[in-house]
């Protein structure tokens, strides 16, 4: 008869991998799926180092406006690495498995990202509120040391935030034959449903992370902007009045690009249990995949310097 520490190490289980599905019910068209997959990443890639690239070789664009672009970027950079291996690997070559542990590190600078991306948001928020409210002062309040400093904020928000997450996902008990994930990424909503135990604790901690990083967050831009508009409607000339707002819409559409999705993927997988799992994945796709594609485009099309550089550095004329 086993002692009973033993008894209690074999009813303890993990799983020394997770079986990633890819996409729920099209894993026949996944090698016509990666093609579309493969040229967001290569969009993203390519088009977020132009922009660090041209930030940093253009001296004109050495502004805090364009620092809090370049934060933007890397985060973007960061946040496409972190799905791209096992996404292409499920699509690709049709390799499912990862390891738990590493599931766990993907998962927290999946997440780590995610969050550091709605600070920076939040932070260019900011930027547009000083240079339209109090242009004079708007160099002397953003200076080099403030945005070095905002940067390690985000970035030890993020970190603080998310480190408990990985403890709380390591105390579940997981059933054996249950380590099927919906996504070719380990999400924490995903992984925590695998356990076989009470996921109370973790589901209110997730919650708590949440409200109070990205719905403080999306809430603080809705207060920077209605304060901006309120500094532009004050303003004399109506062309004053355009010009102001023109600086916020590249912004602005980043702001609607990351949290539209977000929200749409925390409401289904809190209230739409009942959706097929395709539907989670797909938006779970969308917001991990869209927004880094589509911020480098924004921003080249709708910034004129930024466009400039950008072409001067394809043209290898930018210098430093």
């Amino acid at each position: 008869m086993l002692p009973p520490q033993s008894h209690v190490n074999i009813s303890f289980f993990q799983p020394p991998a997770f079986l990633m599905i890819g996409i729920p019910g099209l894993e026949a068209f996944h090698g016509w799926i990666s093609i579309p997959f493969s040229s967001m990443y290569t969009v993203t890639l390519t088009g977020n180092y132009l922009i660090l690239l041209a930030v940093r070789r253009t001296p004109s664009l050495h502004q805090p406006m364009y620092y809090f672009l370049s934060m933007l970027a890397l985060t973007d950079v960061g946040l496409t690495l972190s799905t791209l291996p096992t996404t292409l690997a499920a699509l690709w070559f049709d390799h499912q498995l990862i390891d738990f542990n590493t599931c766990l590190v993907q998962m927290f600078f999946l997440h780590s990202f995610s969050m550091v991306e709605s600070s920076v948001l939040l932070a260019m928020s900011f930027d547009r509120f000083v240079a339209i409210s109090n242009p004079l002062c708007y160099a002397a309040v953003l200076t080099n040391n403030v945005i070095i400093r905002i940067g390690m904020a985000i970035v030890g928000r993020a970190t603080l935030c998310l480190l408990p997450v990985l403890f709380l996902i390591k105390r579940l008990n997981f059933c054996p034959g249950n380590n099927s994930l919906s996504h070719s990424f380990c999400f924490h909503a995903d992984v925590m449903r695998r356990a076989c135990a009470d996921i109370t604790i973790n589901i209110r901690y997730g919650l708590f992370v949440v409200l109070s990083t990205g719905a403080i967050d999306s809430l603080l831009i809705i207060l920077s902007y209605a304060l901006i508009l309120h500094t532009v409607m004050g303003l004399a000339s109506p062309r004053e009045r355009v010009r102001a707002l023109n600086t916020c819409v590249s912004h602005i559409l980043a702001v609607f690009v990351f949290f539209i999705p977000a929200i749409t993927m925390s409401m289904i997988h809190r209230f739409g249990k009942h959706l097929p799992h395709i539907a989670h994945a797909l938006i779970a796709y969308v917001y991990l995949v869209v927004p880094p594609v589509l911020n480098p485009i924004i921003y080249s099309v709708k910034s004129k310097p930024i466009r400039k550089a950008m072409f001067s550095v394809l043209k290898g004329k930018a210098r430093g």
